[in-house]
């Protein structure tokens, strides 16, 4: 009897712990009530944030007062778990203390539904997880992907600004990011507090005084993945490239050769080359999560940074939530408070509309464009003809005049192999067995664009190992016509190469080279007298038309929720380039085998544009110590072109090859940066916390309570118009009858100015301004009224915008973009 009973016990603790483990944890991030460390005691963010030259140690946030309510507010967090959950059911991954209350934990779903509801706690967001902005490699038919060699700013640019890198970590050894004794970084980052984690190919000296902090998150991957100690390494080590990619674009030193393969492209120099470089890595490999990234911008914040740079975030919007009010956005907001400038990629998904993962108006949302640098390589044929394509590879033997065989891949197919007679095997050379070796050495062969690589499962790097395998002279990837032309974009190869993706170049090739070979009756070639010759694809030509907003960034108009109720607020905020960038690499590349072993990589994706931003925000405000970064903003926006080198308004790539339209303000939002005349824009437009909260509680529909369960904020102040937060822009998602919008200007320049105001109202509109002109001081303010009035609705946005001529040359823009609705 006894025996049983206890066996009975066992069985049942087994089954208990069955039910455990059912059930699939998951990571959720919650918000709980009471002021975290930065803003206690009611903290302003101008005392918060010191200004440049008396920057103190931002109000002790190291005092034993401080320290102290950091560890009150991480015992109640503890608390709470412990008194709402079951024990065994939930880890806590991070507490949130410093510009949000707050933590995050792993969980069940069926326990979440108590913290929801336990005493304190405001708001519960599952972790949607966290991607880079980039698209790798060329996926042929989707992305188009890449980098420019950036023209620098000053060599002094950025001097004592602090730059910080949310991303997948840095390469310490790489040359963008070496401190040079010669020419050392003097100025003072006195109000920088960062420090410096050290870890596996991280040691100490790692941080040199070019990169002044380091640190890395993991709890979030962690807990969701089983990582690979190979690639997943657990400290600020870029196992990725990403990271050194945006750090170096931003902030990488001047003048550094950028050498791939043997062959010198040119010197890379960051935008603003004397910045420091903060890295806070948030996103591995194996898995990223929107954990790992906010607690990297709650240290951010603390440590000090001045700039902060996201080219990663949510990839979709939230599912429950106003985009406004998502956890991402609720601490890009309070970093934004602390006086942070905050600078986030639009996302990668265009050219749809509606398609940016950048939603509020505190943080810059970047769209990326082309820049007028091409890399043309060409194959010459035996009959004189040349055919242009791209691949940054070197020409064959003899400087690519010396011709050699050309041969038709499914032509050298073994003919008696044992594997499958697919087009992988057949004619996209991703399998070296499948080809008679004697037929293909010291050739150039034609592989085709087929199943493979329109499904994604063939790539540019099998055929480059089957060419290194078998001893082609080189390959030539071609258009397939049942497949249309296909997205080449320059990649370095290590062997002669060259994609031609244009399906009328590829029928010339196969034209001429069935005119040149032997068939048998069974229609195997018995004589291969075609030669070819791969020409020069390293060398960069500057000509034809930029920028062009590229096909992948992501377009407006912004969005409240995820129906995609449009949002009175201008998205993405400014244009940069981000296809086709050169910029320093982590040879490890754990996520592009193709760029294994590479010190640089040619890279396109929003993330790229987002640290252009980045590095022109720090020599603004090393140039400017005393302007918030709502001011920053506000200058790159009025000063940025709508013209190409043409002098044309910039187009936009469309869904289809080679097919651009006429761009409007939510492809390009003000337009393309410009970092010269940014620095002295005249006029700003400024908003700061209290602000951004009257906006919140202004727009349709809201709920008060949301607002206050979000930002701990009441909504005392409220717009009449949620169109009248003092935004460089004026949007208006739905124009009835009239509407009046109010806008106030700072002019920050040296002397007295007088501005004229002309208006281009957009179509279905008439825009008034009063006043029409004004006389304003130095650090003296305008008030404006700007009135919309519908004279004809239409059924989607209409463009225009306002321009202020100042007597002393400054012009200041202000993009509008509204939906005239009804005329009452």
């Amino acid at each position: 009897m006894m025996a049983n009973s206890s066996r009975f016990v066992l069985i049942f603790i087994f089954a208990i712990c069955v039910a455990c483990f059912a059930e699939e944890r998951s990571v959720y991030l919650v918000l709980m009530e009471g002021e975290p460390v930065a803003f206690h005691g009611g903290r302003s963010p101008h005392n918060y944030h010191h200004h440049h030259h008396h920057r103190k140690r931002k109000l002790g946030l190291n005092s034993e007062v401080s320290q102290a309510h950091a560890k009150r507010l991480v015992d109640s967090h503890d608390q709470l778990l412990q008194s709402t959950l079951e024990i065994g059911s939930y880890s806590k991954l991070y507490s949130f203390k410093h510009i949000v209350n707050g933590f995050a934990v792993h969980v069940t779903p069926s326990q979440v539904d108590k913290l929801r509801v336990a005493p304190g706690v405001k708001l519960v967001e599952r972790d949607r997880g966290a991607k880079l902005m980039t698209s790798y490699t060329p996926q042929f038919l989707g992305l188009p992907q890449g980098v420019w060699t950036q023209e620098g700013g000053d060599r002094n640019a950025g001097e004592g600004i602090v730059i910080g890198f949310v991303d997948t970590g840095i390469n310490p050894r790489h040359p963008s990011f070496a401190y040079d004794p010669l020419n050392p970084l003097t100025s003072n980052i006195s109000h920088f507090s960062g420090t410096c984690q050290t870890g596996p190919r991280f040691p100490a000296n790692s941080c040199n005084g070019k990169i002044v902090s380091a640190k890395f998150f993991s709890a979030g991957a962690q807990a969701i993945a089983t990582l690979d100690p190979s690639v997943d390494i657990l400290s600020p080590f870029d196992a990725v490239g990403h990271g050194s990619h945006v750090a170096s674009t931003a902030a990488g030193n001047a003048g550094v050769p950028v050498v791939a393969n043997g062959f010198y492209y040119g010197r890379a120099s960051g935008m603003a080359p004397r910045a420091r470089i903060a890295v806070y890595k948030a996103v591995y490999p194996t898995v990223g999560t929107l954990t790992d990234v906010v607690a990297g911008i709650d240290q951010a914040t603390m440590d000090g940074v001045d700039i902060l740079t996201l080219s990663v975030g949510p990839d979709e919007p939230p599912e429950d939530t106003l985009t406004f009010l998502s956890v991402f956005d609720v601490f890009m907001l309070f970093a934004r408070r602390a006086g942070v400038f905050v600078v986030q990629a639009a996302g990668n998904n265009g050219p749809d509309p509606s398609t940016v993962v950048s939603y509020s108006p505190w943080a810059v949302g970047v769209a990326a464009c082309t820049t007028d640098r091409i890399y043309p390589g060409s194959l010459l044929l035996g009959n004189g003809q040349k055919v242009g394509g791209v691949g940054l590879s070197a020409p064959t033997f003899g400087d690519g005049r010396f011709l050699y065989k050309l041969v038709l891949a499914q032509d050298a197919v073994k003919a008696n192999g044992t594997f499958p007679r697919t087009p992988q095997y057949i004619e996209e050379c991703q399998y070296p067995e499948s080809l008679d070796p004697s037929v293909v050495r010291d050739s150039i062969v034609i592989c085709t664009f087929s199943t493979g690589f329109y499904n994604g499962t063939s790539t540019i790097n099998a055929i480059i190992d089957t060419t290194r395998t078998l001893g082609f002279m080189g390959f030539a990837l071609v258009a397939n016509p049942i497949y249309g032309d296909f997205i080449a974009e320059p990649i370095p190869f290590a062997v002669s190469g060259i994609m031609i993706s244009n399906v009328a170049d590829a029928q010339i090739i196969l034209q001429y080279y069935e005119q040149q070979i032997k068939r048998d009756e069974r229609g195997f070639v018995t004589e291969f007298h075609a030669r070819a010759a791969i020409g020069e694809g390293r060398v960069a030509s500057f000509e034809g038309r930029a920028p062009i907003v590229s096909r992948f960034s992501s377009r407006g108009p912004d969005f409240i929720d995820i129906n995609r109720t449009p949002a009175d607020v201008l998205k993405p905020d400014i244009l940069a380039p981000g296809h086709q960038i050169w910029a320093a690499w982590s040879p490890l590349s754990a996520l592009e085998p193709m760029l294994t072993g590479y010190k640089f990589a040619l890279l396109s994706g929003t993330s790229m544009a987002t640290p252009h931003i980045g590095g022109i925000a720090a020599f603004i405000k090393q140039m400017n110590p005393f302007w918030t970064p709502s001011m920053i903003s506000s200058a790159m926006s009025t000063t940025a072109t709508k013209y190409d080198n043409y002098g044309q308004p910039i187009l936009a790539e469309g869904f289809d090859i080679n097919s651009f339209y006429p761009s409007t303000h939510f492809d390009l939002g003000a337009g393309l940066v410009n970092p010269t005349r940014s620095v002295d824009p005249g006029l700003v437009f400024t908003s700061e916390f209290e602000d951004y909260i009257s906006f919140l509680c202004s727009l349709p529909n809201i709920n008060r309570t949301t607002v206050k369960v979000a930002t701990g904020e009441s909504c005392n102040q409220l717009f009449s118009h949620p169109a009248n937060l003092n935004l460089p822009s004026v949007t208006i998602s739905a124009l009835k009858g009239s509407q009046t919008v109010q806008r106030s200007v700072k002019n920050v320049g040296s002397k007295p100015e007088t501005y004229l105001g002309s208006v281009m109202s957009p179509n279905g509109t008439t825009v008034t301004l009063s006043p029409t002109w004004f006389t304003i001081a130095p650090q003296g303010t305008q008030h404006i009224e700007i009135q919309f009035l519908v004279t004809k609705a239409g059924d989607e946005f209409s463009f225009g915008e306002i321009v202020f001529t100042g007597s002393l040359n400054h012009i200041v823009r202000i993009p509008l973009s509204v939906f005239p609705v009804s005329i009452s």
